[in-house]
C-alpha cells in the first residue's frame, strides 16, 4: 500500500478504493499498519466532486485487536459519523475477499457488526436499534414512536439519528426542502437524517433519505434500517421488508439481536491521491 512513509508522510500519496451500495458511494481508505491520515479539511477536499473524488461518507480502515478491521466514518461536510450501513458492507465485503472467509467483523462507533456472504449479496447486523429519546439523541424527553414534530415524525437511532416522516407519496415529497430543515432543527442536537416513506404494503417501503452531511443519496443503509424499525413499531408492516430506494432495493429483517440489513456492493475502481492533492488539503 502507498501511503507516504507509513509514518503519516503523504508525499508519497495515499491510495483508496471507490466502492458503492446501490449508488451510495463511498472512499475507502486502508490505513491498517499505518496512523489514520484523515482530517476534516481531507475529509472536504476528498468529498468535493469537481476537485477531489466525491462520496457519500468516507470510511477509514484501522487496526483492532478483537475485530478484523476498526472504521471510522467521515462525511463529506468534515464531519464525522458514527454509522453506515451500506459502507459497512462494502467493508465487510473488503475484508471477506482478503481472507477468503464468507464471514467478517468490523468495528465502528456502533460497536461490533458481523457480516456475511448470501450469494452475490451482503449481510449486515447493524445491532438493536435505540429507541430511547437519550440514546438517539434528543434534546428533550419524549416518546419517540411519534414525536412532537410537524406531521409526527418517528426517531430512531441506528449508531447515528434518523428523523423519519411517513408519507402518503414519496415521489412528490420536497425532500430537498423537507430534509435540510428537518437535518438541523434543534430536537437533534447532533442534526440528523431525514426519512421520508411510503408504505407501499406490509412487506414494501419506498424511501428517500436526506443524509445528514450529505444531501438526499440514492440509498442510506442505516436510514433504510431506521425507517423499518420505526413502520413496524407502528404496526404498519411485518419485522421484514424491502426498502425501495432512489438507488435500487434493500432487505431489512428487524430481529431479536439486531437489525440485519442485505444487499448488493460494487468495487468502482482503485486509485491513489497525488502528493500535490494531498499536499493542498493539508493546507485548506
Amino acid at each position: 500500500m502507498t501511503y507516504g512513509d507509513m509514518n503519516g508522510d503523504l508525499k508519497g500519496g495515499l491510495r483508496f478504493r471507490k466502492m458503492h451500495g446501490l449508488g451510495n458511494d463511498f472512499v475507502i481508505i486502508d490505513a491498517r499498519g499505518a496512523d489514520d491520515p484523515m482530517s476534516p479539511a481531507l475529509a472536504r477536499a476528498i468529498g468535493d466532486r469537481r476537485r477531489g473524488v466525491g462520496f457519500d461518507q468516507l470510511a477509514i480502515m484501522l487496526d483492532d485487536d478483537e475485530a478484523d478491521a476498526g472504521i471510522v466514518f467521515w462525511n463529506a461536510d468534515g464531519s464525522t459519523a458514527g454509522a453506515c450501513g451500506n459502507a459497512s458492507r462494502c467493508l465487510g465485503w473488503i475484508l471477506m475477499e482478503e481472507t477468503g472467509r464468507d464471514n467478517a467483523v468490523i468495528r465502528t462507533e456502533r460497536g461490533m457488526l458481523g457480516c456475511r456472504r448470501i450469494g452475490d449479496l451482503v449481510e449486515v447486523n447493524m445491532g438493536e436499534p435505540q429507541l430511547r429519546w437519550l440514546d438517539i439523541p434528543l434534546a428533550e424527553k419524549m416518546e419517540t414512536k411519534t414525536l412532537a414534530l410537524p406531521d409526527g415524525p418517528a426517531a430512531v437511532g441506528m449508531g447515528n439519528p434518523h428523523c423519519v416522516f411517513f408519507v402518503a407519496d414519496a415521489e412528490a415529497t420536497k425532500v430537498e426542502k423537507q430534509g435540510p430543515l428537518f437535518e438541523v432543527h434543534p430536537l437533534f442536537p447532533e442534526r440528523t437524517n431525514v426519512e421520508f416513506a411510503q408504505v407501499i404494503d406490509r412487506q414494501t417501503i419506498r424511501l428517500r433519505v436526506w443524509e445528514r452531511g450529505a444531501g438526499e443519496t440514492l440509498a442510506c443503509g442505516s436510514g433504510a434500517c431506521a425507517t423499518a424499525v420505526a413502520a413496524h413499531r407502528r404496526g404498519l408492516t411485518d419485522a421484514k421488508v424491502m426498502i425501495r430506494l432512489n438507488g435500487g432495493d434493500l432487505t431489512v429483517d428487524w430481529r431479536e439481536d439486531g437489525v440485519y440489513m442485505t444487499g448488493p456492493t460494487t468495487l468502482v475502481h482503485e486509485g491513489i491521491f497525488s502528493a500535490d492533492f494531498l499536499t493542498t488539503a493539508a493546507m485548506s
